[in-house]
């Protein structure tokens, strides 16, 4: 069972500290109010990963896996028990900080299927809503990317259809922005047939995430100058 502690009663940990990735929603998993900021989150349980302990990847976009909500959250682990290539298991995890990824994952997305729009033969309104999110292309851009992405199919031409898959999966705002951002990263890597488009999308998402946490830092500090 998890308890929580707070961060001056918790006891050193024989491993270093690992700084890694994690997403929430409203409640954890077990259904408890999710830990604020700070607070340290212990599992006194048996731990196997994939089944019971605390998980954490250390790539985002490995986490964006696996993410129950869309709030992004960077996390310390400690006692880390096993580790996969995609995700470990702890007993010990601290949110550092978290960011509402709602907008930033459905842009991510965007920029995802941009990145593989030349494999393609893109309609203009599907370029359009990748380019500038604009609602109003939205509807027809996924449904002209739908038909793109069938004809190139019925070519045999297999990165085509997958990159238009990639901008449907972009305009697609019925889903989850956690499963937009997924589909999409993962339809371009396989569009790209390149052995690291998935660590440079991951290198686009980290970076995406650091900007839009320095932009709300720098609105704070603009609110905090109306205190005097």
């Amino acid at each position: 069972m998890a308890e929580r502690v707070s961060t001056a009663d918790r006891q050193g940990s024989p491993a270093s500290p690992l700084m890694a990735w994690h997403f929430v929603d409203e409640a954890l998993r077990d259904g408890r109010d999710v830990p604020p900021d700070g607070e340290v989150l212990v599992y006194d349980d048996e731990v196997a990963v994939c089944a019971s302990g605390l998980h954490a990847s250390e790539r985002l976009l490995d986490a964006l896996k696996y993410a129950p909500g869309n709030t992004i959250c960077r996390v310390v682990c400690e006692d880390i028990v096993s580790r996969q290539d995609d995700k470990l298991v702890c007993r010990s995890r601290t949110i550092q900080w978290r960011l509402d990824g709602e907008e930033l994952l459905r842009d991510f997305a965007r920029r995802v299927a941009l990145d593989v729009a030349d494999i393609w033969d893109i309609p203009e309104v599907v370029r359009k809503y990748l380019e500038t999110g604009d609602e109003n292309f939205r509807v027809p851009a996924r449904a002209a990317a739908r038909e793109a992405s069938r004809a190139h199919a019925a070519r045999n031409d297999v990165e085509g259809a997958v990159a238009g898959e990639a901008a449907r999966a972009a305009a697609a705002r019925t889903h989850a922005a956690r499963a937009t951002g997924l589909a999409a990263a993962w339809a371009a890597t396989k569009a790209t047939v390149s052995d690291d488009a998935w660590d440079r999308y991951n290198t686009l998402l980290e970076t995406m995430v650091e900007e839009a946490r320095q932009q709300d830092d720098g609105d704070l500090d603009e609110w905090a100058d109306l205190g005097d």
